[in-house]
């Protein structure tokens, strides 16, 4: 069963313009490719679209409004607009059930380190392969605890059921720290020299003024 259900449009109309035309319409422009067939343009509800693009991976029931033959697909390359941050083009990859493909899976980090420690996440996501029916929307790293020196790699993650890892297990992901130290000695250097210069200039202050009175 697929995640999120979507209505398609074909479209005949290429370009910048009939793009824009469609994304006034409250629509995106998308190609679905895959498994040896044409390139098929259609266009999908923006909305809808961008509700379903927040998970990610998430497995999409493309269903044409002319009657033909729904597909399952993935989003494999969305193009935002920097400013708006609006999607102005999709790409969707179909897949089949029981195949398994390649994804970049998000990380998050959970729990707290030790006290005195910083915690660095060094990759965003992890590349694996998984069934495209049953795709990971993200992986738990836990870090409850962990002393400063400790770290991850990619092979020490623990992976969902059926989740073959692709990355190098060499790949750093995470890294526990020591808690950077202030310099409180140089703060309150750098402190007094800021009051001094304040008290310099205050005084030069005051004896402009007497001077300027005395004239």
């Amino acid at each position: 069963m697929a995640d999120f259900k979507l209505l398609a449009e074909a479209r005949n109309e290429f370009g910048k313009g009939a793009a824009r035309r469609i994304r006034r319409a409250g629509r995106i422009p998308a190609v679905v490719y895959g498994h040896g067939g044409d390139p098929v343009h259609i266009s999908l509800e923006g909305h809808a679209t961008m509700l379903a693009l927040k998970h990610a991976n998430a497995l999409l029931e493309i269903e044409s409004t002319d009657g033909s033959k729904n597909v399952l697909a993935i989003a494999r390359d969305v193009q935002i607009e920097p400013v708006r941050r609006e999607i102005e083009h999709l790409d969707l990859i179909i897949v089949k059930r029981g195949e398994k493909i390649e994804v970049d899976v998000p990380v998050h980090i959970i729990g707290e380190a030790a006290p005195g420690t910083m915690v660095s996440q060094e990759e965003s996501t992890i590349a694996v392969k998984a069934d495209a029916t049953r795709l990971p929307e993200l992986i738990e790293i836990s870090v409850d605890g962990r002393p400063a020196g400790e770290h991850v790699l990619a092979g020490q993650v623990e992976l969902p059921a059926g989740v073959e890892l692709i990355a190098d297990e060499e790949l750093l992901i995470v890294n526990v720290s020591e808690e950077a130290e202030m310099d409180t000695e140089s703060d309150a250097e750098d402190e007094a020299a800021e009051e001094s210069t304040g008290e310099e200039s205050t005084e030069e202050s005051a004896s402009a003024e007497g001077s300027s009175e005395d004239e």
